[in-house]
């Protein structure tokens, strides 16, 4: 049941006797969208206040199919087709990165490039998954500095629509550790040792910003340099005065996960277990 901006509540949707299969409830509330009619604006409209019963119908079942894992952002290549997860928690939508995988039967999908298309024209936020000791330990949340080359690589490399994605990388090392410039290395897609991390896109000049501030996420080599896909994220505010140039991003949250991996004893054991980007509601 869901209330509408005028107060009146659309009729429930009755799922039958108990001894239906959840598959099956989730197949009577979701039939309410044809599978080739889903779009992008559906699942923004999610946060809403609807006016009609009509609305409030459709916004409940794309919600279901959301929570049922039976929305999937696509793409296409020449290599056959990717997927990737679009996931509702917390009141936010997380499109994961683009995989090989089968698609569940009666899936709805968006494609990839509508699904991110959203997000360019605003501060676009993206999240890594960090994993060690055997379980994932946190998130961290990136807020990207808008319409800056080293943002757009960040997002393609979070959502892997270049076919290179920063899930299951590891972090690299830790540098200046215990002093005020301390921060943290990552990014290598190409060989996971450091060795590797070339630019995605052919020029990364832009006006990106300085920061003494922890939580800075910004470019580890020259702009256009041949590990320029890497990323440092810093632990610490600077207390010298001085400022990391080349910033494209700030820690909005997850911090104190990226200073645990600092004392975990061995940092290239610290994975990157999943990553994506948020999409605005």
């Amino acid at each position: 049941m869901m209330t509408t901006e005028t107060g009146a509540t659309a009729d429930p949707v009755h799922l039958g006797d108990s001894a239906s299969s959840i598959m099956n409830k989730v197949q009577e509330i979701t039939g309410l969208i044809p599978q080739k009619q889903l779009t992008v604006e559906d699942l923004r409209r999610m946060s809403e206040p609807v006016k009609r019963l009509v609305e409030a119908g459709r916004v409940l079942a794309v919600k279901r199919l959301v929570e049922a894992g039976r929305v999937l952002a696509v793409q296409e290549d020449q290599d056959g087709r990717r997927s990737a997860r679009i996931i509702l928690q917390d009141g936010q939508l997380y499109p994961h990165p683009l995989l090989r995988q089968p698609t569940p039967a009666h899936a709805h999908t968006l494609q990839e490039s509508e699904v991110v298309g959203v997000l360019e024209s605003s501060c676009t936020l993206a999240f890594l998954d960090l994993r060690w000791a055997g379980s994932t330990k946190g998130r961290v949340t990136i807020r990207l500095t808008p319409d800056t080359p080293l943002a757009r690589q960040f997002v393609l490399l979070c959502t892997g629509q270049r076919g290179h994605t920063y899930r299951n990388t590891k972090l690299l090392q830790v540098c200046d550790k215990g002093q005020p410039d301390e921060y943290v290395v990552g990014g290598d897609y190409e060989s996971n040792d450091g060795e590797g991390g070339a630019p995605l896109l052919p020029d990364l000049q832009g006006q990106y910003r300085e920061s003494g501030r922890a939580g800075a996420v910004l470019c580890c080599d020259d702009l256009g340099g041949p590990r320029s896909a890497l990323f440092f994220i810093t632990t610490r505010d600077r207390q010298d005065g001085r400022h990391w140039l080349n910033v494209f991003g700030d820690v909005v949250s997850g911090l104190d996960v990226v200073r645990a991996t600092v004392n975990h004893s061995d940092i290239t054991e610290v994975t990157v277990v999943d990553c994506g980007v948020v999409l605005p509601l």
